[in-house]
């Protein structure tokens, strides 16, 4: 009598297997440690934000960081899943399915950008290597920036 296997990949599923589907399932949306490096930083300098939320209520979309009133949303890219030029390296195993993948991700990442400064908003885009502190400095200008204009113009 031979054995069923406890869990088996649907047929052109992108886990290749119990193990492979395992690490997937494993790997953080949010919350991530540059995500968290950066929001204790910018937490520190007194600035209050929305974390993992919808900047737009009718965009399927969530950026890691939302600072509403000033209109800034702000996005820390992982290097494989958004395809950064310096470090995303093409899978070897299933290679057509996670490169098309990324390549999906990066078109609705430039929609997102788009329909985000469309509706007035400001993207602060991030790659997760990129230095916490710089990123910080940045957030924190940027909004600081704009909540100053914000209050001019009122």
């Amino acid at each position: 009598m031979s054995e069923v296997p406890a869990w088996e990949a649907p047929e052109g599923s992108w886990a290749s297997s119990a193990a492979r589907r395992r690490n997937m399932q494993a790997i953080r949306s949010r919350d991530t440690k540059p995500e968290w490096l950066i929001r204790r930083l910018v937490h520190a300098q007194g600035l209050r934000y929305r974390v993992a939320a919808r900047p737009l209520p009718d965009l399927r979309r969530t950026a890691d960081m939302v600072f509403r009133p000033a209109k800034v949303a702000v996005f820390i890219d992982g290097c494989y899943w958004h395809g950064c030029p310096e470090h995303y390296v093409p899978p070897k195993t299933n290679s057509g399915y996670w490169s098309e993948k990324v390549v999906r991700n990066m078109e609705r990442d430039r929609d997102t950008d788009q329909r985000l400064k469309e509706a007035g908003w400001l993207v602060l885009r991030f790659w997760e290597h990129e230095p916490s502190g710089a990123c910080a400095q940045k957030i924190t200008t940027a909004v600081n920036r704009r909540r100053r204009v914000k209050t001019r113009s009122d």
